[in-house]
């Protein structure tokens, strides 16, 4: 059976990238999500808008999906089933850390936790699954918002509220950390969102490289972090094998 075609996947990508959206994107923008290569970015662009499946604004030189291809249900994937394809790896990763396990994906700007594992132990915790987080002071906001430009763009444009001293409140602060993140393959929170909890998530991705979620631990700080305030790199390491190990199965599932 003849392989599959990577620019094929990498143009999906791009396509359902421009679908999850409402406004027009850069070039720049569209490869930093999808995690491309400038050339890579700028050639498949421009043999979608020969093919009339993308028109750019020639004013701005920004991308959007045309206005042909769009359709309803072009979500790159249905929470419920990102959900269903989680769950056999959020359980081994909380028996694994020892840590809360949580799933999210964007929505409208915030972070909707669409799975919750508990931290193994007998302590009392709440559920989560349903709640709504800020995305610029979690590490699972993080991750979303380096791989979503126009969230990213709005995040950044207003006043971040802080949740503690710590929380990151200048768009350009904001901008820096999420280039980072998108560089490292990693996000982390270390009491920014609630005092004395930190966190490590990584990106769940589907076919072409496309984001369509994130996952990782949360707990407290002196539990995620050393003694140098830095997420433990054995937990890191275990986040990201995680998250790649869901992300070839949504590959297979969208192959």
């Amino acid at each position: 059976m003849p392989g599959l075609i990577q620019s094929i996947e990498r143009a999906a990508a791009v396509i359902r990238l421009l679908a999850a959206g409402s406004g027009w994107l850069r070039a720049s923008e569209i490869g930093a999500s999808l995690g491309l290569a400038k050339a890579t970015t700028h050639g498949i662009l421009r043999t979608l808008r020969h093919v009339g499946f993308v028109q750019q604004d020639p004013a701005t030189g920004r991308y959007q999906l045309a206005a042909a291809v769009l359709a309803p249900g072009t979500r790159p994937l249905d929470r419920n089933e990102l959900r269903s394809r989680v769950i056999n790896w959020a359980d081994p990763l909380a028996a694994r850390s020892g840590e809360a396990v949580r799933v999210g994906a964007l929505l409208d700007g915030q972070v909707l936790v669409v799975h919750h594992v508990f931290r193994p132990d007998d302590t009392p915790q709440q559920l989560e699954t349903g709640a709504l987080l800020p995305a610029h002071a979690t590490a699972l906001g993080k991750v979303l918002l380096a791989h979503d430009a126009l969230s990213a763009r709005d995040a950044g444009a207003g006043p971040l509220t802080a949740y503690t001293r710590r929380t990151v409140t200048k768009g350009a602060a904001l901008r820096r950390t999420l280039a980072e993140v998108r560089t490292q393959g990693w996000a982390a929170e270390v009491e920014e969102s609630v005092a004395g909890q930190a966190g490590v998530a990584a990106p769940i991705r589907t076919y072409g490289g496309l984001v369509v979620g994130a996952i990782g631990v949360s707990g407290p700080t002196d539990r995620i972090c050393d003694s140098a305030g830095r997420p433990r790199a054995a937990l890191v390491a275990l986040v990201r094998e995680i998250a790649r190990a869901v992300s070839r199965d949504l590959a297979k599932v969208g192959s």
